[in-house]
């Protein structure tokens, strides 16, 4: 009899500080932000090496245009800008990222398609890009298909690349590098011709000060790149809620402040803002 009164003490205890610990954790949010807003923190999936959109200063801060919309995105689910936690994704591994819980969106020239939609869901877009050539001022490369036979650099994950080979210039030499900042380099070396990706991205590239005349965009239109805001699957809550901030932003008049401030040096002609859920083919 003694015993059964202790485990039933034991069992109320339990019961007592299991529900302790949920009415203790509303208020507190997490550090990936699953929360509704308002919590410690919340972490955002960018590009640290992509001038224009995301790069890391030397300082330790941020920069770029997916930065500005990710920070005008997380301040609408209701966190201050020191409350964001920036987190380098690669393009190889942004889909991981959500699905592991790495962080709660992704806004980090990442490209709508539709093999991505079967692992990830995407708010937006926000951006629509096209998929150029970044060339030596002198180079002769003019048209995709020149690139046959000669040495293209792209990034591992990326759609660029693969687009190139299977349309344009099947006997292009494909180089895969770990970030856009080592294939600039490869292109600035002689290591290889051409450097593609979308125009949004080289263009920042083109326009940095230890760049500034010696490389040139082809030109080229040769893809529709639709920007979106990735978040895990089945998130629909979250989705809803970055839709409607993307909106705002563009009615506010932010979109296009971001748009001029972050690519207006580089002399970026920019598409006009796409509406939510309108994907261009």
């Amino acid at each position: 009899m003694k015993l059964r009164k202790v485990s039933a003490a034991a069992a109320t205890a339990l019961v007592l500080a299991l529900t302790a610990t949920a009415c203790g954790g509303d208020g507190d949010g997490d550090s990936n932000g699953s929360g509704s807003g308002g919590g410690k923190t919340i972490k955002i999936g960018i590009k640290y090496d992509q001038p224009g959109l995301g790069l890391k200063e030397p300082d330790g801060s941020f920069s770029g245009f997916d930065v500005d919309v990710a920070t005008y995105v997380a301040k609408e689910l209701g966190y201050k800008p020191d409350q964001i936690e920036w987190v380098e994704t690669k393009s190889a591994d942004r889909e991981n990222a959500l699905s592991r819980g790495d962080v709660k969106m992704i806004a980090a020239t990442y490209s709508i398609t539709d093999e991505r939609k079967q692992k990830v869901d995407f708010a937006g877009p926000y951006l629509l890009a096209h998929q150029d050539l970044l060339v030596k001022k002198d180079s002769d490369i003019t048209k995709a298909t020149d690139l046959n036979d000669k040495k293209l650099c792209s990034v591992a994950g990326s759609t660029s690349a693969q687009n190139v080979k299977k349309d344009f210039a099947p006997k292009a030499q494909l180089s895969e590098r770990g970030g856009y900042s080592e294939c600039l380099s490869a292109l600035q070396s002689g290591g290889v011709d051409a450097l593609t990706t979308d125009d949004s991205i080289l263009a920042g590239y083109a326009a940095q000060e230890q760049y500034k005349g010696q490389f040139k965009l082809a030109g080229l239109k040769l893809s529709n790149e639709n920007y979106g805001v990735g978040v895990k699957k089945g998130d629909t809550a979250t989705l809803d809620k970055v839709n409607a901030a993307l909106e705002k932003m563009v009615k506010d008049g932010a979109w296009q402040k971001a748009v001029e401030e972050n690519f207006g040096p580089a002399n970026y002609k920019n598409e006009p803002a796409p509406k939510i859920g309108q994907i261009v083919q």
